[in-house]
């Protein structure tokens, strides 16, 4: 594999050594499972596995690993430029503008069943289904999920690096609030922030709400200025290597409201309650279950009712921003170590305002250890 960036952070990327451990990982589950191949789409699977980043159009352009072989798929026009992107070693198979890949796909497969990425278009599934039939088709969600939920080492090092350039971003992004600042401006100053610490592609998204806006979990359309006295609510994050980070903060530039007070200091209770439940094997639900039962007994909620908490009450977190294990009613997947997930069970008051902390934190063998400390006050992100 091949890169010519240059690489400013502490923590290495992931290694084609590790890669190649995956593609083993992968390789055996999938002789457990009787299945003689994994096709990849343009997907954050197809980085996982390959190091290979293509962005999806309506060319099929991906991988297919069996269990000797590992081949790309690419458009033939577009050799060139896969040959110059970092990957690993493996077998270049062209299809021509007037050929049809999934033809191409279903003649290296040879006999056997196809498990496909559960990101593929749908036109890739149908060509396929043509050519191959339904029964020789599988869905590979869940066993490419088995091999990425669990992180190794060198994951979670780019995870909690990541976790810190933003950490100091939104410190500096509360350097800048004063009344009259428009949520543009800081979107901006976050994103050169992340630019000059050196994310990938500087924020990968940020959210900058003031006052009734906050209560808006995405955010409000349009560009808002900070009035005196007004709630702050920033979401942002960014890439490093392709693995996220993702952190909120609400807070105050000065002492806040009762009932502002009030609610920041339940969502705090919620949070650490979620931590409190994060252990190897307590399935996921029983998390989500420790966050509204703490605003239950402060009379918010039940359930998913308003004044309360609207949403899950985290997500994994990964090569994708959102991804398993999902703190949510319902998921009984027990944790393990090595899972990576949010702590965020905003609370919601409509049209009023709305408080969102959002850490994250990794499961260990004895418990949850957070990526960055909890904010510690309504007016001190600490």
């Amino acid at each position: 594999m091949t890169s010519s960036a240059s690489w400013p952070h502490p923590v290495p990327r992931i290694s084609e050594a590790e890669r190649q451990e995956r593609l083993e990982r992968l390789r055996a589950a999938m002789d457990a499972a009787g299945v003689a191949g994994l096709l990849l789409g343009s997907t954050e699977s197809l980085r996982y596995f390959t190091g290979f980043v293509w962005h999806a159009s309506e060319r099929l352009c991906g991988a297919l690993v069996t269990r000797e072989r590992l081949v790309y798929i690419v458009p033939g026009f577009e050799v060139s430029r896969f040959e110059t992107l970092p990957h690993l070693p493996g077998e270049c198979a062209a299809w021509q503008e007037d050929e049809d890949p999934a033809a191409l796909v279903a003649g290296l497969l040879g006999p056997g069943t196809l498990v496909l990425d559960e990101q593929l278009p749908l036109f890739v599934y149908h060509r396929l289904a043509a050519l191959l039939g339904l029964e020789r088709l599988c869905d590979g969600g869940p066993l490419v999920s088995a091999q990425r939920i669990r992180k190794s080492a060198a994951e979670i090092a780019l995870i909690r690096h990541a976790m810190g350039l933003t950490r100091d971003v939104q410190a500096t992004a509360r350097a800048a609030m004063r009344p009259g600042v428009r949520a543009s401006e800081i979107v901006a100053l976050i994103d050169a922030e992340h630019r000059r610490l050196g994310a990938d592609g500087g924020s990968t998204f940020a959210i900058v709400s003031f006052g009734a806006a906050t209560a808006l979990p995405h955010g409000a359309d349009g560009d808002q200025v900070l009035e005196a006295g007004d709630l702050i609510l920033v979401d942002t994050g960014c890439r490093l290597d392709g693995y996220h980070s993702d952190l909120t903060r609400t807070y105050t530039l000065e002492e806040p409201e009762a009932e502002i007070a009030r609610i920041w200091a339940i969502e705090r209770e919620a949070q650490d309650a979620v931590f409190a439940a994060a252990w190897p094997g307590a399935p996921s639900a029983a998390l989500d279950e420790a966050a509204r039962a703490v605003l239950a007994r402060h009379g918010l909620g039940p359930d998913y009712r308003l004044p309360g908490l609207p949403h899950r009450a985290g997500h994994g977190l990964g090569l994708e921003i959102h991804e398993q294990p999902y703190i949510v009613r319902g998921n009984a997947r027990a944790l393990e170590p090595g899972m990576c997930f949010s702590v965020e069970p905003m609370i919601v008051l409509p049209g009023r305002f709305g408080i969102r902390l959002e850490d994250h934190v990794v499961v260990t063998e004895t418990g949850a250890e957070w990526f960055t400390r909890p904010q510690e006050s309504v007016t001190d992100l600490g």
